[in-house]
């Protein structure tokens, strides 16, 4: 699953650790998102 805004990315990346414990494969989102233009934020649904 690509990510979905450059601060999620960052966020992923600060808790690489934590992430991984939990089975996030954090390789595999960066693979997958590779080349995208990320928005900085995801307004969220009201």
């Amino acid at each position: 699953m690509p990510y979905k805004s450059d601060a999620q990315r960052k966020f992923f990346h600060a808790n690489k650790k934590k992430l991984e414990k939990q089975g996030i494969d954090i390789e595999e989102w960066d693979k997958e998102s590779k080349g995208l233009k990320l928005p900085k934020k995801v307004k969220k649904k009201k």
